[in-house]
Parts: C-alpha cells; structure tokens; sequence
C-alpha cells in the first residue's frame, strides 16, 4: 500500500480527498500547513505528496523547494494542488520543484493517474539505480 501525504488547511478537502484516496488503496497522512507538512515528509517519507499551495505557517511553495533540497525526502514526488490556477502557476510550481500541477476542483480520476504516472515513474528509477 503506497502511503500520500495531503497537505492541505481546508478541513472539507483535505477529509474529501483522504476518503476518497484511502478508497483507492492509498494509506493517507495528513498535514495543515507547510511545516506540518514538512515534519510529516521528513517522518513519514510517504510515496508521494500532494501539496495545496496556499498554505499558512509555510506556503506550499517553500515547502516543496525545502522538501526537494532536503537528502531524505528530494525524490519524493510532489503535485502541487491549487484553486488559483493563473497562468504561469503550472510553471511556478514546477520551479520549486514540483513534479505535477493540477487544479481544485480536484478531478480524483485525472489526479488519480498522475499519482500513479509518478509512482511508476518512481519505481522505475529506483530500479535503475
């Protein structure tokens, strides 16, 4: 079972996403703000994070570019998740080091295959390496 960590300070959809993940097979953490997310990255070392960007304490941002600067927890991959999605944010995400971007509304199917695109991917390299 591959575990996610959700960082994500909206009760409704951090709680809607958990349920709907752990349904899909996925152990689910969970964190409110970016150093939460931080400390839970680092504890847990998860499969793959998803990282709302808009976050108190530590933005999203920031945290992705300490998680990916960090030596246990740079290849973890993370998918930036955002309802403010204007142009260049996809980009912006990237440069932190995100390994995805999509929008909220969360479509679960389409975020379903970019996890799984990024966990094979994942392995992959693992095997590789």
């Amino acid at each position: 079972m591959k575990k996610i960590l959700i960082v994500e300070d909206n009760d409704f959809n951090r709680d809607m996403l958990c349920r709907r993940l752990v349904r899909r097979g996925f152990e689910v953490v969970q964190a409110i703000d970016g150093q939460e997310g931080l400390d839970a990255a680092a504890r847990e070392l998860p499969a793959l994070i998803l990282m709302d960007m808009s976050l108190p304490v530590v933005d999203g941002w920031e945290a992705t570019r300490r998680i990916k600067a960090a030596l246990d927890t740079a290849r973890i991959p993370v998918i930036a998740l955002t309802a403010h999605a204007m142009p260049g944010d996809d980009q912006k995400a990237m440069d932190a080091g995100c390994d995805d971007y999509d929008t909220k509304p969360v479509d679960l199917d389409r975020l379903v295959g970019k996890i799984g695109n990024l966990l094979a991917r994942e392995e992959c390299a693992r095997w590789r390496s």
